[in-house]
């Protein structure tokens, strides 16, 4: 019994985190959207209080705001090649969105607020498929508003600070027991009936706590050509504090079947709480003005996943659960996202963007699993604006994502006796479409 309850808690933490590891979602803007979301070397108005805070220093309008929303469609596919299994998960879809509003103070000096969504995702792979135990579906939410203030310190430096107060939600549904598990306590006559049925679930729920992070950033003019710029974004540890469980029977006869076994233990009066790291950013990037109308701009982003090596979790009431605290190890690696863009000025009224960037993935062979199939991506970007009237833009903006095949596996213990460890392998693949859409307006 206690190793089906720590099985199950440190997959539900497990699938909190990793989900916003898996699909960190750089998608805060349309505009950048279409440049492979480069710009950390670029002057972006009130949407720098994201990329580089300081770039928000360089504006030149009394108020610039900007607001939007992505639509990430995604999809994974697995394969075990072993035993002729393939599975596709259902289409996820999220919609993080951002909003930035930015206002000159002085001639030096510029402030401002946004509102961001940078982690958000939603796989589903179905109730009844043979990595149930796993995963069966998740939804994950996590928004950021960050106050901001920038400093152009001479005509070609500026500097820039933000709070960022961290909170989101998380939905998971897992298989309590396989069908398999479940034919092996069934008297024959009912094994037929239930055959490919996952018996049990259970639905987890938990609310992150506000948590604040920082982030920092300079920004210098070389010429008139040349643009750099750096910027750090904060680890955040963010806290569910009293999460909660609940089951889902398939039906009344395996709810009645279940609980005369004795087999299944009050999850529902149960609570847990765990500490979950959302990684460090360091960025840097430089930017190119070869004429008047184009802008080419690259950037190195360096995500600190290595902080990510073991997870804490802890159960209470303390009496009753505190005997199943784990911290198992997930020994992460730093990774490095590399973004190349370019813009150009078709007309007055029109400009034209694309880009792309490659993505590493963090996770390790033997810990891959479809609660996030992570790999390398290749991200392909194209967009454009057009601006009706002066100071109104409408920006487009679309990406495609494709993962480079992974094989790989999990290793978790089985929840009925004799609690034997089970590895769950293949081979997994992952693309997404990212289509999004902005509107700007500014006041001189």
């Amino acid at each position: 019994m206690k190793k089906l309850i720590t099985t199950l808690f440190i997959c539900m933490c497990t699938c909190l985190y990793v989900s916003a590891e898996g699909y960190q979602v750089n998608a805060q803007s349309s505009k950048q959207g279409g440049m492979g979301h480069v710009g950390t070397a670029m002057k972006l108005g009130a949407e720098s209080m994201h990329f580089n805070p300081a770039g928000l220093g360089f504006l030149d309008k009394q108020v610039d705001i900007s607001v939007g929303v992505t639509g990430v469609f995604s999809q994974a596919s697995f394969e075990d090649k072993t035993n002729n299994y393939k599975h596709d998960s259902k289409t996820g879809t999220s919609t993080p969105m951002f909003a930035y509003a930015g206002f000159k103070i002085y001639d030096n000096l510029a402030a401002g607020i946004s509102l961001t969504n940078p982690y958000g995702s939603a796989i589903d792979w179905g109730d009844h498929w043979n990595g149930a135990h796993l995963i069966q579906s998740i939804s994950l939410k996590a928004f950021s508003i960050q106050p901001t203030v920038a400093w152009k310190i001479t005509n070609r430096l500026s500097v820039g600070a933000g709070l960022a107060l961290m909170f989101g939600d998380i939905e998971l549904n897992r298989a309590f027991l396989s069908s398999a598990e479940f034919m092996g306590t069934l008297p024959q006559e009912l094994a037929a009936k239930y055959e490919g049925v996952t018996p049990l679930g259970v639905s987890l729920t938990g609310n992150a706590g506000i948590r604040v992070g920082y982030n920092i950033g300079a920004m210098f003019d070389i010429n008139d050509k040349f643009t750099v710029g750096a910027s750090f974004r904060s680890k955040v540890k963010m806290k569910v504090t009293e999460g909660n469980a609940e089951l889902k029977y398939a039906s009344t006869e395996v709810r009645t079947i279940l609980d005369a076994s004795g087999a299944i233990p009050p999850l529902d009066q149960a609570y847990f709480k765990s500490e979950l790291p959302l990684p460090s950013n360091f960025n840097v990037g430089v930017t190119y003005h070869p004429t008047n109308r184009w802008t080419v701009s690259g950037e190195v982003q360096f995500v600190g996943w290595a902080a990510y090596q073991e997870l804490g979790i802890e159960f209470f009431p303390a009496a009753q659960f505190s005997k199943y605290n784990q911290a198992p190890e997930k020994n992460y690696k730093n990774t490095r996202i590399y973004r190349a863009g370019a813009q150009h000025a078709l007309t007055n009224r029109m400009d034209l963007r694309f880009g792309a960037y490659f993505d590493q993935t963090p996770v390790k062979d033997e810990y891959l699993n479809p609660e996030t199939p992570s790999m390398n991506k290749l991200g392909l970007t194209a967009g454009f604006s057009f601006r009706p009237v002066e100071n109104f833009s409408i920006d487009l903006a679309f990406t495609y994502v494709t993962g480079f095949g992974r094989d790989g596996s999990y290793t978790d213990t089985i929840l009925l006796p004799p609690y034997s460890d089970r590895k769950f392998g293949g081979h997994y693949d992952v693309h997404a479409f990212m289509p999004a859409i902005g509107l700007s307006y500014y006041f001189k």
